[in-house]
């Protein structure tokens, strides 16, 4: 398939951390697929960051650093990708100030997410314009970049349609030459098996129940030594249901089609107890980490970040044509800029 036919891709993560296998298995691996059919561009959402964390900053250049690590390691490869910081790339925030002109405030307060990450985050103050505009600078981030898909979760998709409908009202007020500037972006959904965290609930970093890529062999087993089972299952002779238990919803994900039968066939007749069934697991689990970790621990964080400056010249090049085409479409004004050898010349009386 060549350049022109590739498709073009977008999609980004916020830097909160090292990753776990719930963003792997969510996200990251399918965006590792689309790397080979597809002109992706994936980025680091640090602007995103400042919408629930702007009052503690102090870990946001380490936080991308290891996102960025995390995304070589899970084999993410700048040679098919382009890699990029958010905040690197200034036409993002310009494209967000010209969209907030044109949205009314009643579509941001009706995003789900608004109201329900305001209860959830209540020990923080949301009441800011940057966490009411968050899906604008959402639709700024995918539209810059004018992709024919976004891959999302289902849970994500009503942002997406937010983001065409941004484009369509963009659209019906400005048009280059009689043309629309910015395409409506088509969903792109990515499977997203039921992961859970270790105490059963899905596997979240503010719940403490993950399991990061890069956690070492030790403590991936100590973690599944923990992990909550199906709760039929008090003593070592009662049978199971490995449909009802969180470590045979990471057997279904992760283990080999023999693994899971043995689980199906000993958990049902108590013929293997949760300590076997969980080391199981955690020998899956331990595989699938395995090569990430290698491939991570061949990069330096100055390496990551390199990764990320180059991949952010690029992103600019792209977010630059499509800003030139916005600039004419909504008739801004330019004006030339002068060199050290021609200085501004003011008319007589005229005052900076």
């Amino acid at each position: 398939m060549t350049e022109i036919e590739r498709p073009r891709v977008l999609s980004g993560m916020r830097p909160t951390g090292r990753l776990h296998l719930g963003n792997y298995m969510g996200a990251l691996a399918n965006w590792v697929k689309l790397q080979h059919d597809y002109e992706c561009y994936f980025f680091i959402a640090d602007y995103h960051a400042l919408t629930t964390d702007y009052a503690n900053t102090e870990n946001l250049r380490r936080n991308t650093e290891e996102v960025a690590l995390d995304w070589l390691g899970a084999g993410l490869d700048p040679e098919r990708c382009v890699l990029f910081l958010q905040s690197a790339v200034p036409q993002h925030a310009d494209l967000h100030l010209r969209f907030s002109m044109i949205t009314p405030v009643s579509w941001l307060e009706r995003v789900p997410t608004y109201k329900e990450q305001q209860e959830n985050l209540s020990e923080k103050d949301l009441s800011t314009y940057g966490f009411l505009g968050y899906p604008l600078l959402q639709a700024a981030d995918i539209l810059l970049y004018q992709p024919k898909f976004v891959p999302v979760g289902q849970d994500q998709v009503v942002h997406v349609e937010l983001t065409r409908e941004i484009a369509r009202r963009f659209n019906q007020f400005y048009k280059l030459d009689g043309r629309e500037v910015l395409p409506e972006p088509q969903v792109l959904l990515t499977p997203a098996p039921k992961l859970p965290g270790t105490d059963g609930r899905k596997m979240s970093k503010s719940y403490g129940n993950t399991i990061e890529l890069t956690d070492p062999e030790a403590t991936v087993r100590q973690k599944l030594k923990t992990m909550v089972t199906d709760p039929a299952r008090v003593r070592r002779t009662d049978a199971g249901n490995p449909d009802l238990c969180p470590v045979g919803d990471l057997h279904k994900v992760f283990s080999s089609p023999d693994t899971i039968a043995s689980v199906n066939q000993g958990c049902r007749s108590a013929g293997i107890g949760c300590i076997e069934c969980k080391g199981w697991a955690a020998d899956a689990l331990v595989q699938i980490l395995a090569p990430i970790q290698q491939r991570r621990a061949s990069f330096s964080p100055a390496q990551a970040m390199e990764v990320l400056r180059a991949g952010s010249e690029c992103a600019r090049q792209r977010a630059e044509a499509t800003m030139s085409e916005v600039d004419q479409a909504m008739r801004m004004p330019k004006l030339g800029v002068a060199t050290a050898s021609e200085p501004v010349k003011l008319a007589a009386g005229a005052a900076l």
